[in-house]
């Protein structure tokens, strides 16, 4: 009996930390700003994830794709997505500080392409 024990527990573990699978795919996944969070603390959020965090903000600049809605939540959505797409297999994710959730919905709208790296 005590010889099972570790090869059921090396099966769990192993289940519980594969990505979920559709079609022998990765399920694609955004990272967006949760709408229950208030302007002031995304717009903290939106400038270390342009600043510090590293996300590639150029797309929501004045006359680019994702200018339009100019707003502070559509804003950081793509920037959040922007951080979680470069560094989710890197230790980055999708939090600050439960300002951000994940969603399988691209949010991409118009000319403005949300990215998604596997």
């Amino acid at each position: 009996m005590s010889i099972f024990w570790p090869r059921i527990m090396l099966t769990l573990l192993i289940i519980s930390t594969t990505p979920p699978r559709l079609d022998g795919q990765l399920e694609e996944q955004w990272c967006i700003a949760d709408e229950q969070t208030p302007d002031e603390e995304l717009q903290m959020a939106l400038d270390w994830a342009c600043g510090a965090g590293g996300a590639d903000c150029s797309m929501i600049q004045m006359n680019k794709p994702c200018y339009y809605p100019n707003t502070v939540r559509d804003h950081t959505s793509y920037a959040f997505n922007s951080y979680f797409q470069r560094f989710k297999h890197k230790g980055g994710s999708c939090y600050f500080r439960g300002a951000a959730l994940i969603t399988e919905l691209d949010p991409s709208h118009n000319s403005c392409h949300y990215e998604f790296l596997p």
